[in-house]
């Protein structure tokens, strides 16, 4: 039999708070946390709106000492750990050490230390490069850092896979702990790229939305106008434990992790197929991993990034996953008050989708205006919504045509 896998803590730096109940109230209150960019001069560029994360004092998790050692990505899956950590009550030490893993990734990592500091090697010579430079930019240094903090000694581990970093991150630890390579994981996503390079890049490409006079209405997933994503940052990590690992130390669990899923398109290096092939393996994966009907599940937390393409093939994907009962189920997108977090999503996608499993209550997509008649979903429109559920799945899709999907349980004793 395989083990079964309880979320224990969650924590969630989002651009609407430092805070996992913050993020929480913020979303079923339908807020956004979109605006104009501040952390450079964005005049000359196409897109000048994104999810920043405000209000953010690494010293309130980092001593001003590590600070310097660290790419902001880093910072916040650090704040984001010790939320999480905080909430789970889990505390590692001689005795369980070899049993507690670490699997945190980013999608792109330290851009934020790569402009800087090649600004300062052309402008003062090589001499001036920080000796932290490499360690504080890697991707797998999140969840070495954590590793370190926090005295965990068993999986360290990253992935990059895009946009599905976060959910296969998770979807990997839970395979870890299943198979009793380790008790407990620390595990979720970490992006801080809101800087000229990614913005730019992302522009240049078309991906992003120009809705620049209107920055809470930019992002809009599945409606009608929607003309690109919206960049956000931050960081989503779960404390996931063995349920027996849980219950001797009477945690409380927020839901279950139940089933797990990956694909790949081998289509394109950025955009999904027209019949949504990928997404449909995958959330079909996922469902067989559980042995759970599709009827049975009563919530998706979409992958749902306001794109044209994306929005249309994944609601494509549902209704030929779900069939009839597709025109019941909701779905919807936290991206629409958070922009995406890239690398960073899954993790805080993860946590919302657990939490409305917990607290029975569905987060809205936001800026429902112009209803698209190829989006003919429940969008979950503009409002939360109170719903008993058992099951909801949470999709992630990323470039390179990697999908990763994981499914949720209501926690039942």
């Amino acid at each position: 039999m395989k083990r079964r896998v309880v979320v224990t803590g969650i924590g969630l730096v989002t651009p609407l708070g430092i805070g996992t109940e913050i993020t929480w109230e913020a979303l079923v209150s339908a807020r956004s946390g979109l605006g104009p960019i501040t952390r450079f001069d964005a005049a000359r560029f196409d897109c000048r709106v994104a999810g920043e994360v405000k209000g953010f004092q690494a010293e309130d998790f980092v001593s001003k000492k590590e600070v310097k050692k660290m790419d902001l990505f880093i910072q916040y899956a650090l704040a984001a750990t010790e939320l999480a950590m905080r909430q789970s009550g889990l505390k590692i030490d001689a005795t369980n050490a070899d049993r507690v893993g670490t699997y945190i990734g980013s999608g792109i990592g330290g851009l934020i230390s790569i402009e800087r500091q090649h600004a300062e090697m052309l402008a003062k010579g090589p001499d001036r490069i920080s000796p932290f430079f490499i360690v504080g930019l890697i991707v797998n240094l999140a969840s070495g850092w954590v590793s370190i903090r926090y005295g965990a000694k068993g999986p360290n581990l990253a992935v990059a896979t895009a946009c599905a970093t976060g959910c296969h991150a998770i979807g990997e630890s839970y395979r870890i702990i299943q198979h009793g390579t380790a008790d407990v994981m620390i595990a979720g996503g970490a992006e801080a790229v809101i800087t000229p390079l990614a913005v730019g890049g992302f522009a240049a490409m078309r991906a992003l939305s120009t809705r620049n006079d209107d920055p809470v209405g930019s992002s809009r997933p599945f409606d009608l106008d929607r003309d690109g994503f919206v960049m956000g940052e931050g960081s989503g990590i779960l404390i996931l434990e063995e349920l027996g690992t849980a219950l001797r130390r009477r945690a409380r669990p927020i839901a279950e992790l139940v089933g797990y899923g990956t694909s790949g398109d081998a289509y394109h290096v950025s955009a999904p197929s027209q019949d949504g092939d990928g997404p449909i393996r995958v959330m079909r994966a996922t469902l067989a991993d559980a042995g759970v009907a599709p009827e049975e599940v009563g919530y998706i937390n979409a992958h749902g990034t306001s794109t044209p393409a994306g929005d249309r093939i994944e609601t494509r994907a549902v209704k030929q996953v779900f069939g009839e009962a597709a025109r019941k189920l909701p779905v919807s997108s936290s991206k629409s008050m958070i922009g995406h977090l890239l690398g960073a999503a899954g993790g805080v996608e993860s946590g919302i989708t657990a939490l409305a499993l917990e607290r029975g209550v569905l987060p809205p997509t936001i800026n429902q205006v112009t209803p698209d008649p190829e989006c003919d979903l429940d969008t979950v429109p503009n409002q939360s919504r109170r719903a008993s559920i058992r099951y909801a799945l949470n999709n992630s899709f990323g470039f390179g045509g990697t999908n990763a999907c994981l499914l949720f349980k209501k926690y039942e004793e």
